[in-house]
């Protein structure tokens, strides 16, 4: 009977611990796809098994790189890091190499990694180069083109993206130099992200500050393009703010255009992860991140930056271009003369940028959206433009005085296509640029 007991109890306990790890194994199962369903609808999987080389420059905002790479790595992405001299004050190479569970480079003339042309590697083994911080004097030299340490070496030897994250002094910022290497940087792709206006650790506050490191990975997810955004893999081409055309080297003939719209409607596509390139007139506003911005001044200046950004499967021509420019702007100041009439201006037509972007042929986008700045009859006019341009959508707006719409943030506009016309209540620009992204993914969705 005892051993018959001690049989039974074997028995039983056996059962006990099969099912034990049947409901083990299931339970473990059960999570991984809970956690694997949480992955993917969050968007983390975007960045995947992505090489990022991080290229650390010198500048108190270095001490946030150990926490950028902490939060690039739980996207699932590879670190690799590169090291300045000066980026060496503020954080260590064994913290970085800790963290990012890599070797970190910083020597140009390293006998063992030059022995493999080891500045050339580095940026070919990546998808992105991110320049995080970016200081002023980094900046100066992608932008004059010197290779004098392995940063700015590996950044003139690279044929990958670039991501700039400027950090400095909010005077070192303004300063005429380093906008215009910012300007020179950018015309050749290189995106910016930020910086931003705060406090900052010299005392001073102002624009300089870099951005945190949760929006760096929120540009690195748009960058790389998250596949659950409805516009992914597309590429928008958008035009924006006034054109100065020229009547002589003070006067020019302009519109009353803040930019806002066509800012934001850059803003709205790239947020569903549409590459978008902007290409803007003069305006006050910072350029949208996580965009490729392109800033000229007339409209052959803004249609030959359309032309270089194409082919494209969505252009949306917001700017407010000058229909007409001067025939023959003069060199000089043209001087008031007591007792003489004013000088007779000859006029001549402006390219038509949205017409050529209409016509039919290989670069012609899949969808061409023009806007209708009007002061009366307004869906009228607007239809009359669709037809003639020969675009697919007309966003028209009341632009009247007592609106408010130019320089103002909120707009009322009536889309117009060839079903008929959606009459939107008034919003803010931002709201309106966001409904229109959201039309025009739920366009490519029907077409595919």
């Amino acid at each position: 009977m005892v051993a018959d007991d001690k049989r039974f109890i074997n028995i039983a306990f056996n059962v006990v611990l099969i099912a034990k790890t049947q409901f083990i194994y299931y339970l473990q199962l059960i999570l991984v796809i809970c956690f694997a369903y949480t992955f993917t609808a969050t968007g983390s999987w975007v960045m995947q098994s992505k090489q990022v080389l991080l290229i650390v420059s010198g500048g108190i905002a270095a001490i946030k790189i150990p926490e950028l790479i902490r939060r690039i790595r739980e996207q699932g992405a590879n670190v690799r890091c590169v090291l300045t001299k000066g980026g060496e004050q503020f954080v260590t190479p064994l913290s970085l190499a800790a963290l990012s569970e890599d070797k970190v480079y910083g020597d140009l003339f390293s006998l063992t990694d030059e022995h493999e042309m080891g500045h050339i590697n580095l940026s070919r083994d990546a998808d992105v180069l991110m320049v995080a911080p970016a200081s002023a004097d980094l900046m100066a030299k992608m932008a004059a083109g010197l290779a004098d340490d392995l940063a700015s070496t590996v950044l003139l030897a690279t044929d990958k993206p670039v991501i700039c994250v400027p950090s400095m002094n909010v005077r070192m910022w303004e300063h005429a130099a380093t906008q215009a290497n910012v300007e020179t940087l950018k015309s050749r792709g290189v995106i910016m992200v930020g910086p931003t206006e705060g406090d900052m650790a010299c005392g001073e506050f102002g624009m300089g500050r870099m951005v945190e490191p949760s929006e760096i990975v929120d540009a690195l997810k748009t960058f790389f393009g998250d596949t659950a955004k409805p516009l992914h893999g597309r590429h928008a081409v958008v035009t924006s703010g006034p054109t100065y055309e020229a009547i002589d080297p003070v006067r020019y003939i302009a519109n009353r255009s803040s930019g806002k719209q066509g800012h934001a409607i850059a803003t709205a596509l790239a947020a569903l992860g549409c590459r978008t390139t902007l290409v803007t007139g003069p305006t006050q506003l910072a350029d949208p991140a996580g965009c490729t911005v392109v800033h000229i001044e007339s409209a052959r200046d803004m249609l030959a930056a359309v032309n270089a950004a194409l082919p494209c499967d969505i252009a949306v021509c917001a700017a407010a271009v000058a229909d007409w420019r001067s025939a023959d702007a003069p060199t000089q100041k043209i001087k008031k003369q007591a007792g003489t009439p004013p000088p007779a201006l000859e006029m001549v037509e402006n390219p038509d940028i949205l017409g050529i972007l209409s016509e039919a042929g290989n670069k012609r986008p899949a969808l061409v959206i023009g806007f209708a700045a009007e002061t009366n009859d307004i869906q009228e006019n607007a239809r009359a433009k669709r037809h003639r341009k020969g675009c697919d959508w007309i966003v028209a707006n009341d632009v009247s005085p007592a609106t408010g719409t130019f320089a103002g943030d909120d707009n009322t506009v009536h889309l117009i296509t060839a079903e008929g016309a959606e009459d939107w209540p008034k919003m803010t620009k931002a709201k309106v640029a966001s409904q229109l992204a959201a039309r025009i993914a739920q366009y490519f969705e029907a077409a595919e």
